[in-house]
């Protein structure tokens, strides 16, 4: 051994497979210094250090896993060893031989081995044709992956197609991979987009696609749906700054559900008003024919024949493509009614206001800014040590278009006055004037004055929305102080409070029983809590960036700044009454908590504390955490981009309840609110469920992070304990909790008798059987668990045992060779879908993987053991 490692007799670098026994041997021993010694010492002895690299390489198998290998540190030393003497780089013939063989390699090295091995062999020199040429070799095999990323390290891109090669990334999911290629080239990813639209068309079948990809893995053709593909090309959209108009068919198809949203926030909630509804279709639909035609079916649908005339003749629609009844009730109109008197035929019922909170101030106190000498007066007031200010913001709602929204309307309200900041005028008139810091200026010392109270509601929302329109106010969320966020203080009354929570869904049903819309949830139902009647949020979707305002437009804007004020007053003389502590001002004044941009989200949706304050630690006040909630009492509803985290928390015991991926997302705030379900979604779908349900009810979960990682965060967000019962207590397939115990002969029997039926051309079951994966058939099911309900029947004989409605055994799914297992003794079947499990290895890791959040019991200390 002694005589290996001794290099003065015979220097061991002169042979590269002599060499690689060497420092193999010290890297076994983790002998860092005298392997850094070594690898150095015996590339100087090498004829050829490059050719011998590529002989290591070629003879070793230690490179090829992820993380710092053997191979990458070899690699890595030769690197830094080639600076030190350059003039053992290759030319001519003799590098492209070498560059021949380290092609070879390089299609299936780890990633942190490409870069370095492109540099020592210098690829990007090498002929482009004969690397074009490599990379198809890869493709046509079907390594779609690493031909890809050997283009993106090569820069190959422009002289691909970016169809052939972005399309198999598509199918197997490696849309990451995918962003990449494209990443530096604008027109490719115009390109890109354009070939998404185009299969987002209706009718396009992306099966067809996927057959001309031999070899695909992964490949899930039901994810690979228009809806995720619409989603796709809006965030590539935002990320390239792409004009949104390469991409018709999306855009469509986005103002299509744009207009049955509008349609269902008129008719069925009733909670627009018709101005402001009119003013959105008509935007919406614009000129584009396609989205008229659709416009008059709602029409008929919502209204009647003659509202829907009243509109094709609105939009100048040709005769031609009308449906003959429209047409028809058309020639019946008379050309001199008014557009105005389309209302009259509506049948809407107006909202008595006094059933909503008025503003206790005059109207000649709501001041409409737009010049910064109007500033002035605003700017005396609300710059005062120990003022009191409320803060609201308001801006056009995007409907889930590309871009962050910017704010149109700033309210600033302080005792008996309210000030409205007309935000695009003044900042346009102080870059014309040459001063466009002013204004941001002021807002930035008032956010700033530890000595002013900022009273908001969703203020980091607000924050956010103003750092897009202003870019000098970026980042002021960090320096904000004497900040007191409502949204909190609403959380903490909806813990304190059960009775509100009881009161509010009375006053639900009294307002239906009236025949007007429900009340809004949020703001809304606190001002009705602490001030006796909801906020009237019917102008909440007008556009704002529309003037003139309109006289509504005023007075609900100073109203929803206003409010706060009073809520705050009230909440302060007497916050025991509401379920708070005394002092509310002291813990919950000061500054917002600061965390990475990707939990931004899970700060607007933090859970209330149970204690209803805040417990200090040693630098910094932070929340207290929910109150514990076992597995069994926690129920979900996923939203369709969330299939894989709904199957996890199942597998933890949970109740998931998932939406099907042609589901709208909105179907997720119905069930939630019938079934008292937290809703898991992600991205945009977020901003539109929150507000349909109650605070703390939807959760944002990080679409970045894989299914088991979103999993925990879920569960440690909500305080979810996960007992060894729970585990595999419910069926992932169809969520159900109660099975049918089968011992093993039995189900041999069964397993026998279903290969005769299908024999006979019958049938062994009648749900589709599935194939034997790590996370369902191969489960640990456990017969002490309380959750599950274990039934133990005497089963009818023949090849299919019936099961509750109908449902017979997926008998057909076992694989062969479990039911000779001797250490298993019985099968658990689900009673809905006929699903079978059986005990496995799968208990022990999905303990191992969620070990943070089981809760081990006395009693199960020895399953655990086990396991």
């Amino acid at each position: 051994m002694n005589q290996e490692s001794d290099s003065n007799d015979e220097p061991a670098g002169q042979d590269p497979l002599l060499l690689l026994k060497t420092i193999q041997l010290l890297w076994t021993k983790k002998e860092m210094k005298k392997l850094k010694e070594e690898i150095r010492r015996g590339f100087a002895g090498l004829e050829d250090p490059l050719a011998g690299l590529l002989d290591i390489l070629e003879s070793s198998t230690d490179w090829k896993g992820k993380g710092h290998s053997l191979g990458y540190y070899i690699t890595s030393e030769l690197q830094l060893w080639m600076k030190e003497h350059p003039a053992v780089q290759q030319s001519g013939m003799k590098l492209k031989k070498l560059q021949t063989r380290v092609l070879r390699i390089l299609a299936q090295c780890p990633a942190n081995l490409l870069d370095p091995l492109i540099s020592i062999y210098q690829l990007h020199t090498a002929d482009r044709n004969y690397l074009l040429g490599h990379v198809s070799h890869l493709y046509h095999r079907g390594d779609y992956k690493e031909a890809a990323i050997l283009s993106i390290k090569l820069k190959l891109q422009p002289d691909q197609d970016v169809e052939k090669m972005c399309m198999p990334l598509l199918f197997q999911d490696k849309i990451n991979l995918m962003e990449d290629y494209v990443g530096e080239y604008p027109e490719l990813q115009c390109k890109l987009l354009q070939i998404l639209d185009t299969w987002c068309e209706p009718g396009f079948n992306i099966r067809d696609i996927a057959r001309q990809y031999q070899g695909l893995s992964r490949y899930k053709p039901d994810k690979l749906n228009r809806k995720m593909l619409s989603k796709l090309v809006f965030r590539l959209l935002d990320r390239f700054n792409v004009d949104p108009a390469l991409c018709p068919n999306v855009i469509n198809q986005r103002h299509l559900r744009t207009l049955n949203y509008l349609f269902y926030k008129r008719f069925v909630e009733k909670t627009m008003t018709q101005e402001n509804w009119t003013d959105h279709v008509q935007s919406t639909v614009g000129e584009n024919q396609w989205l008229q035609g659709h416009l008059i079916q709602l029409l008929i649908s919502y209204c009647d024949l003659n509202t829907a005339a009243r509109w094709a003749q609105r939009c100048n629609m040709p005769k031609e493509i009308l449906p003959n009844r429209v047409a028809d009730e058309l020639q019946k109109l008379k050309i001199q009614e008014s557009v105005e008197e389309a209302t009259k035929a509506e049948n809407y019922e107006e909202i008595n206001k006094k059933d909503y909170y008025q503003l206790p101030i005059p109207r000649a106190n709501i001041h409409f800014l737009q010049k910064w000498e109007e500033m002035l007066q605003c700017w005396e007031k609300v710059l005062q040590p120990g003022q009191i200010v409320a803060i609201d913001m308001e801006w056009r709602p995007s409907f889930g278009m590309v871009g962050k929204p910017r704010v149109s309307l700033l309210q600033i309200a302080v005792k008996d006055e309210v000030f409205l900041l007309d935000l695009p005028q003044l900042l346009e008139q102080a870059e014309m004037e040459g001063e466009k810091e002013k204004l941001p200026h002021f807002i930035q010392m008032l956010y700033s004055d530890a000595a002013i109270t900022k009273l908001g509601y969703g203020m980091s929302g607000d924050l956010s929305s103003l750092a897009a329109t202003c870019f000098a106010l970026k980042g002021m969320d960090k320096q904000s102080q004497g900040v007191v966020d409502l949204l909190t203080v609403d959380k903490q009354l909806q813990k304190a409070s059960i009775d509100w929570k009881k009161g509010s869904r009375k006053v639900e049903q009294s307002y239906e029983d009236k025949g007007i819309r429900q009340p809004e949830k949020g703001l809304s139902l606190l001002v009705q809590h602490v001030l006796g009647k909801p906020l009237d949020k019917t102008e909440q979707l007008s556009n704002w960036e529309k003037r003139p305002l309109r006289e509504e437009q005023i007075i609900y804007a100073a109203s929803d700044a206003y409010c706060l004020l009073e809520i705050y007053e009230k909440l302060c003389k007497d916050p025991a009454s509401f379920g708070l502590n005394s002092d509310l001002t002291k813990s919950l004044v000061g500054k917002p908590t600061i965390k990475a941009r990707a939990k931004k989200q899970l700060n607007k949706q933090e859970v209330p504390s149970p204690c209803g304050q805040q417990c200090k630690g040693s630098e910094k006040e932070t929340s207290c955490p929910p109150a514990p909630i076992s597995a069994k009492e926690f129920s979900v509803v996923c939203d369709n981009m969330l299939q894989g985290l709904g199957r996890y928390l199942r597998c933890l015991g949970v109740d998931v309840r998932m939406l099907e991926n042609e589901d709208d997302h909105r179907k997720a705030a119905e069930i939630a609110r019938q079934e008292g379900r937290v809703i898991l979604t992600s991205g945009l779908p977020y901003q539109t469920l929150q507000s349909q349900v109650g605070e703390g009810r939807c959760f944002s979960v990080n679409c970045s992070e894989k299914a088991k990682e979103q999993a925990l965060q879920v569960l440690k967000h909500f305080n979810v304990h996960v007992t060894l019962e729970d585990i595999f207590s419910r069926c992932q397939v169809c969520n159900c909790n109660k099975y049918l115990k089968v011992p093993k002969e039995r189900m041999r029997q069964l397993v026998e008798g279903s290969k005769h039926s299908a024999g006979d051309g019958g049938t062994s079951c009648s749900t589709p059987c599935e194939e034997k994966s790590s996370r369902t058939c191969d489960a640990a099911q456990r017969t002490e668990t309380t959750q599950s309900e274990w039934l133990e029947r005497t089963d009818p004989c023949g090849a299919a045992v019936g099961l509750e409605e109908g449902t017979t055994l997926q008998v057909a799914a076992i694989p062969p060779g479990v039911l000779d297992k001797a250490e298993l003794t019985d099968f658990y079947c689900c009673t809905r879908c006929g699903k079978v499990f059986w005990e496995g290895s799968h208990f022990g890791r999905v303990v191992s993987q969620f070990k943070d959040v089981i809760v081990i019991t006395g009693d199960e200390q020895s399953i655990y053991k086990l396991s």
